[in-house]
């Protein structure tokens, strides 16, 4: 089936299901502005089809989906023209696949980032197998959790959530059921079975129960213990200084500590504010927000210094403009959620 795409996703129609395949295994799946296209025009089609019960979106190769790709946005932003469209047209598929009103599968075996994310874990079910790892690595590369994080992440008991979004840290498949973000862990052995019997019956319901593999919480109850105390404060300034406070005596306070200390403190500032706002905000209101923010992002400082020490130059180290979470005014961040006029994302 064509819907646009090229070799990049592959659309199957097999028995009762629309089967989506992410067809680039060689750049880790990385979503493109050619792949959001193509799966918004799929779904649109298969919603309307009266032969098609149930979505299902997998991937080739050992990663799900790693991201966007990061490398493109940051050439086009250096040349004077950010990929706003781009990303415009997924943060509404992102939107989309929330309110889709079929049960929407996406089957996650490998590494799901960024962009990955968020046309995956907006479905109805989250199938995550033990090679499955989860990450919004963002405030890492001077960018903020996006594709809906605003309105995926607030949820998760615990502050986990916040902790996901600040920190930037991988959990594996245990921890993303038992937090909310996975709905199924299934075995990887297993994922061939499913598919043949979900394409058969159209029913993820019925097919998950016979496959369902209850996983293990990997993070044990003092860590997420001591993640619910520092998390939970009513400033971010208050989380470091939580953190702070332990370090001397507490791995994990000082460990995570660390990892805040290396992350874009502008980044930092705006997440902390935008996973506390998704908390009240519908998913539109989610994208629309998300879309405010990427905007500023695109035109400032830290995103394309993020993405030259990463990738540009692997492994240097990120000089962050401002260096500091107390150089960052409240002006600075506030600034970031103003409204875009008439370049507000509409649905």
């Amino acid at each position: 089936m064509d819907f646009g795409g090229g070799d990049e996703i592959r659309f199957e129609r097999l028995g009762r299901a629309g089967v989506v395949t992410l067809t680039r295994p060689q750049a880790l799946n990385a979503v493109t502005h050619r792949m959001v296209k193509a799966l918004g025009k799929a779904l649109r089609s298969w919603e309307r089809d009266d032969g098609v019960d149930v979505v299902v979106l997998k991937a080739d190769g050992r990663a799900f989906s790693a991201g966007g790709d990061i490398l493109d946005i940051y050439e086009a932003g250096r040349a004077g023209e950010p990929p706003v469209a781009f990303f415009a047209d997924e943060y509404r598929l992102n939107a989309y696949i929330a309110r889709f009103k079929k049960p929407y599968v996406a089957l996650i075996d490998g590494i799901v980032m960024g962009g990955g994310v968020g046309i995956s874990f907006h479905g109805s079910h989250r199938v995550m197998t033990e090679n499955a790892q989860f990450a919004m690595p963002e405030v890492g590369i001077g960018f903020f959790p996006d594709v809906g994080a605003s309105h995926l992440l607030p949820d998760l008991g615990g502050s986990f959530g916040m902790y996901l979004a600040l920190t930037g840290n991988r959990i594996r498949y245990g921890d993303a059921l038992w937090s909310g973000l996975a709905t199924h862990t299934i075995k990887a052995e297993d994922q061939a079975s499913f598919l043949d019997r979900l394409v058969l019956t159209g029913d993820p319901e019925s097919v998950l129960r016979g496959f369902f593999v209850q996983a293990k919480r990997e993070t044990d109850r003092p860590i997420l213990e001591a993640i619910s105390r520092h998390f939970a404060q009513p400033s971010l300034q208050d989380v470091v200084d939580s953190l702070e406070r332990a370090a001397g005596t507490d791995e994990f306070a000082a460990k995570t500590l660390a990892t805040i200390r290396m992350r874009s403190p502008t980044s930092l500032r705006v997440a902390w504010r935008q996973i506390n706002a998704g908390l009240t905000l519908s998913m539109d209101d989610c994208m629309k927000m998300e879309f405010r923010i990427l905007n500023r992002m695109l035109a400032g400082h830290d995103f394309y210094e993020g993405i030259r020490a990463a990738i540009i130059d692997k492994g240097s180290k990120p000089q962050w403009r401002p260096a500091s979470l107390d150089a960052v005014s409240e002006a600075d961040v506030e600034a970031y959620f103003a409204p875009l006029g008439e370049r507000e994302l509409l649905a």
